[in-house]
C-alpha cells in the first residue's frame, strides 16, 4: 500500500524518527531506545514511513537498518515553497510599510 507523504509526517513521533535517522541508518531497536513507546509502536511508525517511501530498509546480516529517503523529502519542500513565497511577499510589504511610516515621522 502506498501512502501519501504527508501521512508520514503528520505524526510527531514519525517526524522525530525522520530526524533521528536523517544522519545515520539505525535498527528498529536503536530507534526504539530513543522513545518512551513500545518496540511494536516504533515498528508501526516505521511501516507507515516505509509505505510513504520516506524511509528505506537495508538488510545487513541479521539486522534491518532504516535510513531516510532524502529525495522524497523534496516533495514536502516543493509543497512548502508556495507558502514561503507568500510569507516573503507579506514580510516585504510589511517592511515597505514600516519604511514609509518611519519616513513620515522624520
Amino acid at each position: 500500500m502506498r501512502r501519501d507523504i504527508f501521512q508520514g509526517i503528520a505524526d510527531p513521533t514519525r517526524r522525530a524518527i525522520i530526524v533521528l535517522i536523517s544522519l545515520q541508518a539505525m535498527t528498529p531497536n536503536a530507534i526504539a531506545d530513543n522513545f518512551s513507546i513500545t518496540r511494536q509502536a516504533v515498528s508501526k511508525h516505521l511501516k507507515i514511513l516505509t509505505e510513504c517511501e520516506l524511509v528505506k530498509q537495508e538488510q545487513k546480516g541479521r539486522e534491518i537498518y532504516y535510513s531516510l529517503e532524502i529525495e522524497k523529502m523534496k516533495e514536502v519542500d516543493q509543497w512548502l515553497e508556495q507558502f514561503k513565497k507568500i510569507w516573503e511577499n507579506r514580510f516585504n510589504q510589511l517592511d515597505d510599510l514600516l519604511t514609509t511610516i518611519q519616513k513620515t515621522k522624520i
